[in-house]
């Protein structure tokens, strides 16, 4: 994996934003009288696109999806967005690729007005030549289209140049309807049997892993 450009999705990736996403889901279920006393069990929702999470997981149809989304939005754009972690060596790793003249896009299905004021939080945005992400209207809510985003606005024609990274299944398939490879990791949200189905290129377990296949 030599590409000069390396796009990253956000969560599981990046960051591990299991309390505040959760928390938020939590939140807008309890709108609608739905009590989750167990928060582990709405990690579903990390990685898809929250509109599909909310009909695929709680049956409802597209509108009552949205008005769920906007009570989630009421809570993570105050509270949860901030609890959230970097991953252990991602700074590092992130600084390696720098040092090394690699070309680092963000690539997430999150609205891009979220992932920048995470980026900020936790100082990364720095490591970052372009933010690709959704719009809180809906725009680009698929991961194949952020993608295609970023190709199209950083100017990226040679495909076999560029590498997707991400932990669930919906960065790799995003990635081959794009045409280009991609790296499944294993410390995120998603497992082995999910990237492997989604046809992953590589797999990495851990940071480190994921350094050695990026760098050597």
């Amino acid at each position: 994996m030599k590409q000069q450009y390396i796009l990253f999705d956000l969560d599981g990736t990046l960051t591990d934003p299991k309390v505040g996403i959760t928390g938020s889901v939590a939140y807008a279920l309890e709108s609608f009288g739905i009590h989750v006393e167990n928060h582990d069990d709405l990690c579903c929702f990390i990685g898809p696109p929250l509109l599909d999470s909310f009909m695929e997981y709680y049956g409802m149809d597209e509108e009552t999806a949205n008005k769920a989304i906007a009570k989630y939005r009421e809570r993570f754009s105050v509270t949860g967005l901030f609890e959230n972690e970097v991953y252990d060596g991602i700074p590092e790793l992130l600084q390696q690729l720098k040092d090394v003249g690699k070309t680092l896009v963000i690539a997430t299905s999150k609205p891009a007005v979220f992932s920048q004021r995470i980026l900020d939080h936790f100082d990364l945005a720095k490591y970052f030549s372009f933010l690709s992400g959704s719009e809180l209207d809906g725009t680009r809510n698929d991961k194949a289209e952020v993608i295609a985003y970023a190709l199209e606005q950083c100017c990226i024609s040679d495909l076999s140049d560029v590498v997707m990274i991400g932990d669930r299944k919906h960065d790799i398939i995003g990635a081959k309807k794009n045409g280009l490879p991609c790296i499944g990791v294993l410390y995120g949200y998603g497992d082995r049997a999910e990237h492997e189905a989604a046809g992953a290129d590589c797999i990495a377990e851990t940071v480190d892993e994921l350094k050695k296949l990026l760098i050597g």
